[in-house]
C-alpha cells in the first residue's frame, strides 16, 4: 500500500472514529467504509476499520448490516479481530429485552439542529409539581403467645465454647 493511501486510510479511520464518538453515525459510516474500501480488510488496520464499522451500523439501527459484517469478522486472518469479532456477534444477536417507557427517559432528537444551532433546556418555574407524600404503615402488633420464649442453652454453649478456645490459646502461647 502506498504511504498516499495509507494516509487516505488513516485520515478517514480517524474522522469516522471521531464522528461516532460524537454521535454523528451517518457520518461515520461513511468515513469508515471509505477506509474500508482503501485498505487491505485482511490487515490489522483493516480488521479495526471493520470492526468500528459494525459499532457504526448498529448505533444507526442498521442490526442487520453491522451482524452481516461481524459474521464475516470471524473468519478474518488475525486471532484477535476474529475473537473481538465473535463477542460483539454474541452481542448483537442476543435477545432484546423489552423495558417498560416509565423506566427510560426521552432525549430529544438533535440530529436536525446544525453544528452553530443550539437549543436551551429550562425548567418552567409555573409548573405544577405534585409530590406523592409518603405513606406511613405502622407494622401490624406480634402476639407474644405465638412467639417460641423457651430457651435453648445457646448462651451456655457459646459462653462455654468461648472459654474452651481462650484456654487453649493461653496453653498454646
Amino acid at each position: 500500500m502506498s504511504s498516499e493511501k495509507l494516509e487516505i486510510v488513516q485520515t478517514e479511520y480517524q474522522a469516522g472514529r471521531v464522528a461516532f464518538e460524537s454521535g454523528r453515525y451517518g457520518q461515520a459510516i461513511q468515513s469508515l467504509e471509505t477506509a474500508t474500501g482503501l485498505v487491505d480488510r485482511n490487515s490489522r488496520l483493516g480488521g479495526e476499520v471493520q470492526m468500528w464499522l459494525v459499532t457504526a451500523y448498529e448505533a444507526s439501527g442498521d442490526t442487520e448490516r453491522a451482524i452481516e459484517l461481524c459474521r464475516k469478522l470471524t473468519r478474518h486472518p488475525r486471532q484477535e479481530t476474529r475473537q473481538q469479532a465473535k463477542r460483539l456477534l454474541f452481542i448483537l444477536e442476543a435477545p432484546k429485552l423489552t423495558i417498560p417507557d416509565e423506566w427510560t427517559v426521552k432525549i430529544p432528537d438533535l440530529a436536525a439542529l446544525d453544528e452553530n444551532q443550539s437549543i436551551s433546556f429550562q425548567a418552567n418555574p409555573k409548573a405544577d409539581i405534585k409530590y406523592a407524600k409518603p405513606k406511613l404503615v405502622a407494622p401490624e402488633p406480634v402476639d407474644l403467645s405465638q412467639v417460641n420464649t423457651k430457651d435453648n442453652q445457646f448462651i451456655w454453649v457459646a459462653l462455654i465454647a468461648t472459654i474452651i478456645i481462650f484456654c487453649s490459646l493461653v496453653w498454646l502461647s
